[in-house]
């Protein structure tokens, strides 16, 4: 089992940026890894997803405003979120996407309008 804590979440402008972090508890190397975020009375959403050689997926909804990064000696993944809207506002979690570990607490991004 791999404990994640994310981070870095906030109040922002529409427009503004922030950027997130999730510490894993050991290795996560292997692993594809992705960011997930789920907005009110709405389903979870997979947002981006990197793999274990650096391969990346977006979302559409997120393309050429987020970027994802990881960091294996540190066991950290990262989302630069740029150009925000109204509409990223979730809480915002980090997870394998292919071998789920428990979900952490997630860290909460508001974008005001």
């Amino acid at each position: 089992q791999v404990q994640l804590v994310e981070s870095g979440g906030g109040l922002v402008q529409a427009g503004g940026s922030l950027r997130l972090s999730c510490a894993a508890s050991r290795s996560i190397f292997t692993f594809t890894m992705g960011w997930y975020r789920q907005a009110p009375g709405k389903q979870r959403e997979l947002v981006a997803t990197i793999t274990s050689s650096g391969n990346i997926n977006y979302a559409d909804f997120v393309k050429g405003r987020f970027t994802i990064s990881r960091d294996n000696a540190k066991n950290t993944v990262s989302l630069q979120m740029n150009s925000l809207k109204p509409d990223d506002t979730a809480v915002y979690y980090c997870n394998a996407p292919f071998r789920p570990w428990s979900w952490g607490q997630g860290t909460q991004v508001t974008v005001s309008s």
